[in-house]
């Protein structure tokens, strides 16, 4: 079976969780760059990483890396490439999206428009047409330059893998579901641990948590624009892999996951979401104030994205805020507490500096994920069953 390249794209700050999400699915990486990691895989592997990936936003089968500084050149350099290799004769093809970081071609229109005549004239000299009807499966294209230097590949995702398809109703500034399954996965947190997001909005941190715990693939419940590529990927392999999906999910298991929120309206969108996505018995959601966060056990963690003042009329509650959250997690016993925020002034009000902090663009905001780290539980030692220790 022919071996590809695939371009992952993320959240630039989480290319390590990705990277390692990949190589857990089996698959060797070529280049972690910064927001994506490339991979080696076969038809089979566009099929699995579109389901079973959590933290990337789509994967892209790459076509080339070409050096262009003129547009004669990006031209010659585009036409030269194998698009028949990808494209059938039907295909409806365009270059979808452009862009340029601190390249000589720097237009994006310009740089899509040269690019699909060029692979306009190499597919003529190749299926020997003069005009193409374009009414068959999608193959859009999309470039990225970097230092004059282009990477191009071929959509195989469509909608954003952020898509699960579950959230119809989102709050005001909801956390994507790519960025909140990376944030998680940056915490030791399993389903044998109790999670509360005390801001859950539409609940797509208390969702992405309870997908995980009963092992739901995020793309079961979504069409993916490959699947009518019958040129390169057998419909086979869907099958396979949502058969695969299906035999690994375990919806039937005992979790602690909660979601709070001020708005009652937002509490039963998120409930819906829940729903949509089959983990509703997973999660209690809750109309609760941040100021009311309680529970009785120990070594719990608090994964949240609380309001960081996107508003001006909102940025002067910011401190009364940050002071009740900082207050709330001193009233839980030895847990851990995940925040993400684009308030500089979370720690000094929290009344706590972070154990770790880490840098992450949440599209082009720049954010802080701060870590406040509880201590581990015991480890549940071995001894004889009945017997009870001598110091007890």
């Amino acid at each position: 079976m022919k071996t590809f390249e695939l371009i992952a794209p993320c959240h630039f700050g989480l290319e390590a969780v990705l990277k390692r999400e990949i190589q857990d699915l089996g698959y060797e990486i070529s280049e972690v760059e910064d927001g994506k990691v490339t991979f080696w895989g076969d038809a089979d592997a566009i099929v699995r990483a579109n389901v079973f990936l959590r933290t990337t936003e789509r994967i892209l089968l790459k076509v080339a890396k070409i050096k262009a500084t003129t547009f004669e050149e990006l031209f010659d350099k585009t036409k030269a490439l194998p698009w028949e290799e990808f494209i059938p004769l039907n295909g409806k093809f365009w270059v979808a999206k452009a862009n340029s970081v601190k390249s000589k071609l720097f237009s994006p229109s310009d740089i899509q428009s040269i690019m699909k005549k060029a692979m306009v004239e190499r597919l003529k000299s190749v299926y020997h047409v003069e005009w193409f009807e374009e009414d068959g499966p999608s193959y859009p294209v999309r470039v990225a330059f970097m230092k004059d230097v282009a990477t191009i590949g071929i959509d195989t995702t469509g909608l954003s893998l952020h898509k699960r398809g579950y959230r119809q109703l989102t709050s005001k500034a909801p956390i994507t579901e790519t960025l909140a399954a990376a944030l998680l996965k940056l915490t030791p947190w399993n389903k044998e641990r109790i999670l509360i997001d005390p801001f859950c909005g539409s609940g797509t941190f208390p969702i992405e948590a309870a997908m995980m715990a009963a092992n739901i693939a995020p793309g079961m419940n979504r069409s993916f624009l490959s699947e009518d590529w019958k040129n390169l990927i057998s419909r086979k392999y869907w099958y396979n892999v949502h058969d695969e999906a299906r035999d690994l999910m375990n919806p039937n298991i005992e979790t602690d996951i909660q979601g709070y929120d001020l708005d009652g309206e937002i509490v039963k969108a998120a409930r819906e979401n829940a729903k949509r996505a089959g983990v509703e018995h997973l999660i209690h959601f809750q109309q609760r104030d941040v100021k009311d966060l309680r529970h009785s056990k120990k070594y719990g963690f608090v994964v949240t994205n609380p309001p960081y003042g996107e508003r001006i009329e909102e940025r002067e509650n910011l401190p009364a805020l940050y002071e009740t959250i900082g207050k709330s997690f001193a009233g839980l016993d030895s847990w851990s507490m995940y925040l993400i925020t684009a308030y500089a002034d979370a720690e000094r009000y929290i009344g706590r500096k972070a154990d770790k902090n880490r840098k992450i663009y949440n599209g082009m905001m720049k954010t802080y994920y701060y870590q406040f780290l509880g201590p581990k539980p015991p480890r549940k030692k071995d001894r004889p069953e009945g017997k009870e220790r001598s110091d007890q």
